[in-house]
């Protein structure tokens, strides 16, 4: 019998990270082909990527547009390549805009669509959950509260807990690392990571860039800077943007090593939050889009709070300097509050409670239980097994 075809789809850095692993261990107990949308990661896990999540990364309602072209190419390239392959399953990971699209078009073909790291609908749209109940036979969500929220809606659901527990740590320790980059260890280390999207960086990093600067003439130099971008970026055009006096230091793909290393960190919103909270680092977050996109996205809003760190929590661990509050006098202040030790104690046990919501190690080994319910018996590795020996 031939492998199950499967479809697995990430259209941005988390979610080729976290595709990227399911995609392993899925291969570890199914005979399965994976294909589709993603990166380097998934790649590297085996998946034959038909379409680089690069052509469709863009974040932001009026960003979109222009890149519809590169949007509409990559969904029928999808769409052609489901229709030769007949996969058994579609497993689309979070991107909604795209991936609620690619699913109506997929169940027609008889897809069973599957999602996995469930997009934040009850922060905003929550309208849209009406859409997976339609189009898919099981969602897979990473929160506790999203359990709820999307079997009151009706949808198939699953809470697997979040698949970086158990997976996020340090390859050195704090003294390693700052003598690997020349970093004086008397001084305190602020981490800097300015998104993983390119038009993140540019929109956030002179910011961010403008609060050294303030910290510098504030502490009087008393600070370590590590920017920390992933192993994705075009490092030559992030240098580009950095003043050649600045005095920090930029690593790539040694993001958890400079988070660990760091008594506070300024992180763009989205999973790095999640990320440093693993890792128990006092953090601000901060995010910006354009103004029009803001303006547009306010009325569909439905939290209280943006970063993720807040919203799992349920309250704010971690201040929020969104928008016309992102502004470097600001930043610089929450970051020398984060430096009492009254705030930073605080903070870290803030920061363990949101640890202990995220749920047990195993997400990903969770999810590929579930989804392999979802394959015929036949199709899979034991069962092919067992044939044989009989």
């Amino acid at each position: 019998m031939p492998p199950t075809q499967i479809l697995l789809s990430a259209g941005e850095a988390s979610g080729d990270m976290y595709a990227a692993r399911l995609a392993a261990e899925l291969q570890k107990h199914a005979d399965v082909n994976l294909f589709g949308m993603g990166g380097a990661e998934m790649r590297a896990a085996g998946v034959e990527v038909i379409t680089d999540y690069s052509e469709v990364n863009v974040l932001g309602i009026t960003e979109i547009l222009s890149h519809l072209p590169q949007l509409r190419r990559a969904m029928r390239n999808l769409v052609s390549w489901a229709r030769e392959r007949k996969p058994a399953l579609a497993i689309l990971t979070d991107f909604p805009g795209f991936h609620l699209r690619l699913s109506r078009k997929l169940k027609p073909l008889g897809v069973k669509n599957v999602y996995y790291i469930c997009p934040q609908f009850w922060a905003w749209r929550p309208w849209r959950a009406n859409l997976v109940r339609r189009r898919f036979e099981l969602a897979l969500c990473i929160f506790p509260f999203e359990e709820k929220f999307f079997g009151d809606a009706g949808v198939p659901v699953k809470f697997i807990g979040h698949p970086l527990v158990g997976e996020v740590r340090a390859s050195l320790s704090r003294g390693q690392f700052e003598k690997k980059h020349g970093l004086d260890p008397s001084r305190r280390t602020v981490a800097i990571l300015p998104g993983s999207r390119w038009g993140e960086i540019e929109r956030h990093l002179p910011t961010l860039l403008e609060s050294v600067r303030e910290l510098e003439r504030q502490t009087q130099g008393a600070c370590n800077f590590v920017l920390a971008i992933s192993g994705g970026t075009d490092i030559a055009r992030v240098k580009a943007l950095i003043p050649e006096e600045l005095r920090l230091i930029i690593v790539q793909d040694e993001t958890y090593d400079a988070l660990a290393a760091a008594d506070a960190a300024m992180i763009c919103s989205g999973t790095a939050t999640v990320e440093a909270a693993l890792l128990d680092v006092p953090m601000i977050v901060v995010y910006r889009v354009s103004k029009l996109t803001a303006l547009l996205a306010k009325p569909l809003i439905r939290t209280k709070y943006f970063g993720m760190v807040n919203l799992i929590a349920e309250r704010e661990v971690a201040p929020e300097l969104i928008q016309d509050d992102f502004q470097p006098r600001k930043i610089a202040e929450e970051i020398r509050k984060l430096f009492e030790p009254g705030r930073a104690a605080q903070a870290r046990a803030d920061l363990a409670e949101v640890r202990r919501r995220l749920g047990p190690p195993g997400a990903v080994q969770r999810a590929a239980e579930a989804i392999l319910e979802l394959i015929p018996q036949a199709d899979r590795l034991g069962a092919k097994a067992s044939g044989n020996a009989s």
